[in-house]
């Protein structure tokens, strides 16, 4: 990936804790308030040919309630005769019945390979809109959670090929043209898959544009189609719609159209041929050598050359500088000569200063030259390779300190096959930019703590669990670590029936929740109101994170998870659960 940023993300350690204790059972009751549905939620089953990893991730374990981050204490989700039901809180107290803001113009139960419904809230007056079979739907909402002002209505609906689910959605305005842009996401067949699971995953990326400004027409303007080997666990548009990032354990790809490819091919003269090295170079454990193949017209005075500890310019006939840049290690800049030889070839020598290094480059960046390499060098690096590899496993079982048995490791060592990265694409080059290696920082959840920005994404680190808010706008600081909450990466590991996770937008709780009925609440870490000491350190305690469990009356499957900075909501099949964990101020 050349001109690519391989960058890491770097921890806050003023909003680490080395020394939190953990977190103390509480048995404060928890109000819990529920509301029962009219209709049961429009759940859809995995078919038997959606049986892979993938379509579990993508559509088994979708959540179907849906918190419009806009409006506060604002959730929705579809029920199964194709309404989008809303329901917004003031008072816990005088709870109002879900109520119905749109209805879905297609009869969900003709299409057999459909989808779940799908939506994203692009901004505090639009939303994107997926029967799931299919087609997609561009309203204008209105200021939503208001019976008076809240009225969806169609701009725009097309049919975009198989079904597919919204990942992410934004709204902004480029070129005086007000624009949508979302991500679709689909698991579809692979036949040239033989030896995998048979499927791929795609995520579109579906630019809509309003045709004349005030014309309150609208058109798609741009598809373009990025495909990958699983499922992201984070796909994300900038706001400004000038990029996207993903979160991802294999790898995404633009896929080019035929008529890209025709018009990369009309820019590329001779795309395939091979551009002869400009130089070639070899070494030794002394020194290195450099061969250029002159000009026939170029003489001894034509050629300028200056050594210097760490640099190299050659100049030909007073044009710009045949070669140039900073050498890979330094050199003895006095000792460094260069001779002319009989097949009109420039020949440099440069006299290594740390002998016995061998360097993978001679000029760092420049990739225009090509190293040779002789058979005895190949030798000797072979032979001195030789007592890190053998044809057998564990040759020497009675050695002072064997190697690693992988029977020896516990299940929370081993990682998957292929560490996940970030990965952030150019929307004009369709190119990756930026790209973080994270390794064994497990991805556990997103959340959006500001509408207006990308939605955050937490990973754990150690035992911890990291917030990081994405800022597309700042090259210098663009993923910044915003809030912490302490041990739940290590928490949450033990909780093997987990099916949701997330955080309220204030950070002030983080929680998650089983496949049925129960839930789990960590909060940060509050000061006593009395005091309390550490025996075994024997020094007094000035705060304490509390775990707060609940267990809900319902023995429906849990289908929805969503938090706000006061409550959080569950949905299942027939009932919507309010779980009030915060006071308003």
């Amino acid at each position: 990936m050349a001109g690519t940023a391989h960058c890491s993300l770097q921890a806050k350690r003023l909003l680490l804790d080395p020394r939190f204790e953990g977190y103390k059972l509480s048995l404060e009751p928890l109000a819990c308030y529920q509301l029962g549905l009219d209709a049961a939620v429009a759940e859809v089953q995995l078919r038997d040919d959606q049986y892979t990893l993938d379509h579990m991730r993508a559509f088994g374990m979708y959540n179907y309630l849906h918190l419009d981050s806009w409006y506060q204490d604002n959730v929705y989700y579809v029920d199964q005769f194709g309404r989008v039901m809303n329901l917004s809180v003031t008072l816990d107290t005088a709870l109002q019945k879900p109520r119905e803001v749109f209805r879905l113009p297609t009869d969900l139960t003709a299409c057999d390979n459909r989808l779940c419904a799908s939506m994203h809230f692009s901004s505090s007056t639009w939303v994107t809109l997926s029967d799931g079979t299919g087609r997609l739907y561009l309203i204008k909402s209105g200021k939503r959670g208001s019976s008076t002002s809240e009225k969806w209505e169609i701009v725009f609906s097309e049919e975009l090929g198989s079904p597919f689910i919204i990942a992410h959605s934004v709204s902004f305005v480029k070129s005086d043209a007000h624009s949508i842009a979302m991500l679709l996401l689909r698991v579809e067949k692979d036949e040239l898959d033989t030896k995998g699971s048979g499927f791929h995953v795609t995520l579109e990326w579906v630019t809509i544009a309003e045709r004349k400004e005030g014309d309150h027409t609208y058109e798609i303007i741009r598809r373009r189609v990025l495909q990958g080997k699983s499922v992201p666990h984070y796909a994300a548009i900038e706001p400004s719609g000038d990029g996207l990032m993903i979160v991802s354990h294999k790898p995404f790809i633009f896929m080019q159209s035929e008529s890209e490819k025709l018009e990369e091919n009309d820019d590329v003269e001779v795309p395939n041929e091979k551009k002869d090295p400009l130089y070639y170079w070899q070494q030794t454990e002394d020194d290195v050598t450099i061969t250029v193949h002159l000009p026939q017209d170029i003489t001894k005075d034509d050629i300028k050359i200056h050594f210097s500890p760490d640099n190299i310019h050659v100049t030909l006939k007073d044009q710009p500088p045949f070669i140039e840049g900073k050498l890979y290690s330094s050199v003895d800049h006095e000792s460094c000569t260069w001779i002319i030889r009989e097949d009109k070839s420039l020949e440099i020598s440069l006299i290594k200063k740390n002998e016995g290094s061998r360097w993978p480059e001679l000029i760092i960046g420049d990739t225009r030259g090509e190293f040779i390499t002789d058979s005895s060098q190949c030798s000797e690096i072979a032979e001195s390779l030789m007592h890190l590899t053998s044809e057998v496993m564990n040759p020497n079982p009675e050695k002072e300190n064997p190697p690693c048995n992988a029977q020896e490791l516990e299940e929370c060592d081993a990682f998957l096959e292929d560490g996940a990265s970030l990965c952030r694409f150019d929307g004009d080059t369709l190119k990756v930019t930026h790209v973080i290696n994270l390794g064994s920082n497990q991805y556990l959840f997103s959340v959006v703590v500001n509408p207006r920005e990308m939605p955050c994404f937490c990973l754990r680190h150690d035992v911890d669990a990291l917030l990081w808010q994405p800022h597309s706008d700042q090259p210098e600081n663009m993923w910044e670590h915003i809030a912490t909450f302490n041990a739940l990466g290590y928490v949450q590991a033990s909780k093997q029936d987990k099916k949701f996770m997330t955080c309220a937008p204030d950070y002030s709780y983080a929680a998650l929740c089983e496949c049925l009925r129960r839930v789990f609440i960590y909060r940060q870490p509050t000061p006593l109101a009395t005091v309390l000491y550490n025996r075994k350190e024997g020094r007094q305690v000035g705060q304490v994170a509390k775990q707060l469990v609940a267990t809900l009356e319902a023995n429906d499957p849990i289908l929805g998870f969503q938090a706000t900075n006061e409550r959080l909501f569950v949905l299942t099949t027939k009932t919507l659960f309010l779980i009030k964990v915060n006071s308003g101020n």
